[in-house]
């Protein structure tokens, strides 16, 4: 009896670690599916928001360019107060930023409030809750299989363009987009209280087989910011970041218009781009899966070769508005969105291991925030001064091609 009992507890301890890393994993998708998705909800709110003001399309999407610009330089700022605070204070400053912000939006008259809250409040807010220190975290935990773990993490950008896209534009349609943004910021607020009270030591600590298997086999490299500055690893990824950035972005920001432009009613053009969340999951599962299958090189060009299939298709579609386009622009473009980042962190925590690697990782990812704000901001500009979306296109096109070409001549990401 004795015997039974003592092996029921250590079969139970055992087990203990492993569903702590699946509640970290649930709590940072979590995260990352409202911080991303309020992020995107903004797609559906531009053409509301320009046409009670009158605004070009320029303006209206200079606050998504500066609320990528924000998110992008607040991403070092976030691993380094989670490497000296921990997640409790990161997570809690990231839903109080956002909340706050979704309110002030829901009274702003000037560009310049919607600026600072949609633009910088929400980046930052994102920021905080959002890939940076989820992969800090999420090594803690899962180690060797980051990669999965990120996978899983980063389709909550697709979960939340999912939920939250149709969600936006039903909420305009019955308490128009001021309303709308109340809810939002009432909701983030309101969320902060059960975050609070999890257990934030336990998470803190990561896993047992983890921290063993670490001090084992982890040397610390002794990298610093400066010193990988210096490699020609970290602007290999950085230009990957940035150039797959401006291709992927100035094109989303006006995905829901653009459908609308081409005779898809407003909520079925949300509710499309909305679905780009489902395959959002099998895309990031799937390229990290052939990561282990066919290597990495060859899992991202080919993830490339999608999102390049995809913004063919998209041109198409101002000509073809039809079901089978639609749905294919969604599978390729929607599902390679992101899709090279687990891939992508898993590089740089590998080459630039240490107790650096959440400043370094993070100043890795300004990349894609200067990324997303420069496309963003392009394509609203090339559409106001060409009143087309097809140089829009042709723009995304070579841009998402560029950030393809460090992988193909880079040694460091060939490997």
């Amino acid at each position: 009896m004795d015997q039974n009992s003592e092996a029921a507890k250590t079969a139970s301890e055992s087990h203990a670690p492993v569903r702590t890393a699946l509640n970290v994993l649930a709590l940072c998708f979590a995260l990352s599916v409202l911080g991303r998705g309020l992020v995107e909800s903004f797609t559906v709110f531009l053409l509301p928001i320009s046409e009670s003001f009158g605004w070009d399309r320029a303006r209206v999407v200079s606050i998504y360019s500066l609320s990528a610009l924000a998110a992008g330089l607040a991403a070092p700022v976030a691993g380094r107060l989670f490497d000296r605070s921990g997640p409790r204070i990161v997570y809690s400053a990231g839903l109080l930023l956002l909340g706050s912000a979704f309110l002030i939006a829901a009274y702003a008259q000037q560009l310049w409030q919607f600026q600072l809250s949609l633009g910088l409040g929400v980046g930052i807010g994102a920021a905080l809750i959002g890939n940076v220190p989820n992969s800090i975290l999420l090594g803690r935990w899962f180690g060797p299989r980051l990669p999965t773990a990120m996978a899983v993490v980063y389709s909550a950008t697709g979960a939340g363009v999912l939920v939250l896209l149709p969600l936006s534009q039903i909420f305009i349609d019955h308490f128009g987009w001021r309303g709308a943004y109340r809810i939002f910021g009432c909701t983030a607020l309101v969320l902060m209280a059960p975050l609070l009270l999890l257990p934030w030591r336990l998470f803190s600590t990561g896993s047992p087989s983890v921290a063993r298997r670490a001090a084992a086999d982890f040397v610390d490299e002794g990298w610093t910011l400066l010193s990988a500055m210096r490699h020609h690893a970290f602007w290999a990824l950085f230009s990957t970041f940035f150039f797959t950035a401006v291709g992927m972005y100035s094109l989303a920001a006006q995905v829901v218009a653009y459908l609308i432009d081409a005779g898809f009613p407003p909520l079925q053009a949300a509710t499309a781009w909305g679905f780009s969340g489902v395959v959002l999951l099998f895309g990031m599962l799937g390229v990290s899966w052939l990561d282990g299958i066919i290597g990495r090189r060859p899992s991202v060009l080919f993830s490339y070769a999608l999102s390049i299939a995809g913004i063919v298709m998209l041109w198409l579609l101002q000509w073809y508005p039809n079901f089978w386009l639609l749905t294919g622009f969604i599978v390729c473009f929607g599902s390679m969105i992101g899709s090279r980042g687990p891939l992508l962190t898993a590089t740089a925590m590998k080459i630039f291991r240490g107790q650096h690697v959440g400043t370094i990782y993070g100043a890795i990812v300004i990349g894609s925030g200067l990324g997303s704000a420069f496309g963003s901001w392009s394509g609203g500009l090339i559409h106001d001064l060409t009143h087309s979306y097809n140089p829009l296109i042709a723009f995304a096109l070579v841009s998402v091609v560029l950030g393809m070409i460090p992988f193909l001549v880079v040694a460091a990401l060939r490997r």
